[in-house]
């Protein structure tokens, strides 16, 4: 019995894994500021809920750790309204997961009493009560999704991802109420699909890469505005590259590019991605006269010395800036090891 619960405990976290490396490939928002939102929502919502811990000393709290969470502070900010009531949020997730990731440290039936052991010291009724059936509920949650059947669609398309999640949330209805639901995922919940939409976005060949940067703007601004700030780079110089790869990729225009970076990020800072293209075109072009004239030298006739003083020279006329010559080395081993240039696109 402890091995099949072993087994689908196993499959449950890998498949979390798969989702998680899959769908963070496009950069979930930082901690900080997600814990930022969840105690704002809890403000305005939950009248500054109180800490309803006891505080443990470290060899307690190290009671309940695995061997790699020596010495470390339990994770478990448990909240309770103006009523007592416990607060379900991402921090009580927080708190599951915690004790869930010493899996494999510890078998599940240690983690499970360590856990009831724990909130029995650490907190009182009614929370007591809540928390306990949440976590036995939570457990057998990350149980089953091992059991969820992988979509039948093409892995790399949207359509697979978003399977994914609806199975998810649908599963999740058979252990939580909405409350719980909105409390431990909703800020997941939130970027999962956003991270689908984008996928659909890119996906989508009806659209050109101008449309395209569009929708991607227009699905942005629907986001949280304290959502924005740390995703709006990152995502924007992803899309940025794929959609420009995919222009020249079929030999789009130099308008068809401006179009597409006016329309994701803006003029000025589209003047600015140009202005960097016509500094990298002219390194290209510098780099590249530079090492047909350095073959030019090295297969003529002259003696070793003639030819290394000869390459000196073209290399002191041509690139005067010592940092310029620094970064000609690594070009001139690619080249000579027969390699493809690293020019940046």
């Amino acid at each position: 019995m402890e091995s099949s619960r072993k087994k689908m405990f196993g499959i449950a976290l890998g498949i979390l894994l798969i989702i998680i490396l899959a769908l963070i490939f496009w950069l979930k928002p930082s901690k900080e500021s997600s814990e930022t939102s969840t105690t704002s929502a809890d403000a305005l919502q939950q009248n500054n809920g109180q800490l309803a811990t006891n505080q443990l000393s470290a060899s307690e709290a190290n009671n309940f750790a695995s061997k790699s969470q020596q010495d470390t502070q339990i994770n478990c900010q448990i909240k309770v309204d103006a009523a007592n009531r416990m607060i379900v949020n991402e921090q009580t997730k927080d708190c599951f997961e915690y004790f869930i990731t010493q899996y494999g440290e510890k078998t599940i039936p240690q983690i499970k009493a360590d856990f009831l052991s724990y909130v029995k010291i650490s907190y009182q009724e009614p929370v007591l009560s809540k928390l306990s059936d949440l976590w036995t509920r939570y457990v057998d949650y990350r149980s089953q999704l091992g059991d969820l059947q992988a979509p039948t669609a093409d892995k790399d398309s949207a359509k697979y991802y978003q399977q994914i999640v609806e199975n998810t949330k649908s599963l999740r209805q058979k252990f939580f109420s909405d409350y719980e639901i909105q409390g431990l995922f909703g800020t997941q919940d939130i970027y999962d699909q956003y991270t689908v939409d984008r996928i659909a976005i890119m996906d989508d060949k009806k659209l050109s890469a101008n449309e395209k940067a569009q929708k991607l703007k227009e699905r942005f601004e629907n986001l949280p505005e304290d959502w924005k700030e740390n995703l709006k780079q990152l995502n924007q110089l992803e899309d940025l590259r794929k959609l420009t790869a995919e222009i020249k990729a079929r030999g789009g225009s130099a308008q068809e590019l401006h179009q597409m970076r006016t329309s994701l990020v803006g003029p000025e800072a589209t003047q600015r991605l140009e202005t960097l293209d016509v500094q990298r075109n002219d390194w290209k072009g510098k780099v590249t006269q530079y090492l047909s004239e350095r073959d030019t030298i090295m297969n003529s006739n002259m003696s070793d010395s003639a030819k290394q003083s000869a390459v000196n020279q073209l290399k002191s006329q041509q690139f005067s800036n010592q940092q310029e010559q620094l970064r000609l080395q690594t070009f001139e081993t690619v080249h000579d090891q027969g390699g493809q240039l690293p020019f940046a696109n």
